[in-house]
């Protein structure tokens, strides 16, 4: 007599086949998703959701916007790589657009964020040997403990995480980890005469959106200057208009000597990232000392000036502000046992959830992936709120009553 085998579904397929030939080196939701348009994705099965995360900031203009989605294909179809052994006819149209955008003499282009932290690091340390005086080899960067900057061997070295670090040794040397959001810290390793620069989050995305208090960027900028440090601000998450200024630093008007751009600034297109800075710090690196095959490339060049544009354009650091502080005021309403914080700035929220019955965040967004919205959790217990910032009101409060359904059921 035969075993009848029930037939698998495509998404159990699809996510077979990666951990046959994939590395395992993430824990995605269990769910494929195939096409996305806006602030919606479907999986392989046809199911619609909203997307809660938007690539961890990537998409703050939606999934495939279509001004950026006609800048890359009208490219493309021209002339995508050249490599900087040659010029090419987009680069410096986008060079002046995106330093007049930002205000700095100065743009670097490079394609990954952590290749964007790898640069400001080099960026910084380069400046304090020319410029500050400091020995060959001895330059120190300040970072804070729960930081996220990346995952290469260089980073990880600033990292406090085990996950990020543990058993990827020898590291890089020349960091000094001082507590988030801890003036009196900063003062005393700025006492250090080796210090190059400050690398600070303005908000600490993957540590679970963590929010200094009030005037610490301010003060902790002041203080570089005091001590002829390099304020070094990563925004490749925070920035572009998520915590509802173009740059979180602008909450306190802050200004980076070295600022750090990624994600958004391709609206997911294609890896795009950028180090800004002025002409003092900036012109210390020459010719041959740093770079990138893909850099700088044509089809990067078109595809930012166009994801730049749709932030200006389509107000969306005004409308992540509106619709950021009705989230949050929603989120916080919830009265329920096992939420112990919500807290956010802009379309940039998270909720702390306390375990419950052998489930966690984890539990939390499976349900929440059932009931038609994506969202993933980060160190255990917290999930982040993170939509494209082209959501309207009428979709947020959709998303709001999602979540406070599912919630129920926890």
């Amino acid at each position: 007599m035969k075993t009848m085998v029930a037939e698998k579904t495509l998404t159990e397929l699809a996510i077979e086949r990666e951990e046959r030939y994939g590395a395992h080196n993430y824990h995605p939701l269990p769910v494929v998703l195939e096409r996305g348009e806006g602030v919606f994705v479907w999986d392989v099965e046809g199911k619609k959701y909203y997307d809660f995360l938007s690539a961890y900031s990537a998409l703050n203009q939606g999934h495939n916007h279509p001004k950026i989605v006609k800048a890359l294909i009208d490219q493309v179809q021209k002339l995508s790589l050249t490599s900087r052994a040659f010029h090419n006819n987009c680069l410096g149209e986008y060079e002046q657009y995106i330093t007049g955008y930002f205000k700095y003499d100065k743009v670097l282009p490079m394609n990954s964020g952590a290749e964007g932290v790898e640069t400001a690091i080099k960026l910084a340390r380069r400046w304090s040997y020319v410029k500050k005086g400091i020995p060959e080899n001895n330059a120190k960067i300040i970072v804070c403990e729960g930081n996220f900057h990346g995952r290469t061997i260089t980073i990880i070295s600033a990292s406090t995480d085990p996950d990020s670090f543990g058993k990827f040794g020898p590291f890089t040397p020349g960091f000094i980890k001082i507590p988030y959001d801890d003036i009196p810290a900063l003062e005393a390793a700025l006492k250090d005469p080796m210090v190059a620069g400050f690398l600070v989050e303005p908000i600490q995305g993957e540590a679970g959106v963590v929010i200094p208090g009030d005037g610490f960027l301010k003060t902790a900028s002041e203080l570089c200057k005091k001590n002829n440090v390099l304020f070094i601000g990563d925004e490749i998450q925070t920035g572009l208009c998520r915590t509802g200024r173009v740059l979180a630093c602008d909450h306190e008007n802050v200004r980076p000597d070295i600022l750090i751009l990624g994600k958004a600034l391709s609206g997911g297109l294609l890896p795009v990232s950028a180090i800004l800075a002025d002409d003092e710090i900036m012109l210390c690196i020459k010719p041959g000392e740093h770079g990138s095959t893909y850099g700088g490339n044509p089809l990067a060049a078109k595809v930012a000036i166009a994801a730049l544009q749709v932030l200006k354009d389509e107000n969306l650091a005004e409308n992540a502000s509106r619709l950021g502080e009705i989230l949050l005021s929603e989120l916080k309403a919830i009265n329920h046992d096992h939420i112990t914080l919500v807290r956010g700035r802009g379309l940039f929220c998270a909720m702390v959830i306390k375990p419950k019955d052998g489930k966690d965040a984890w539990d939390v967004c499976l349900a929440l992936k059932e009931n038609g919205l994506l969202a993933k959790p980060t160190h255990g217990d917290i999930i982040r709120f993170a939509p494209p910032l082209i959501i309207t009101e009428v979709q947020l409060r959709d998303c709001i009553r999602i979540i406070k359904e599912t919630l129920i059921t926890y």
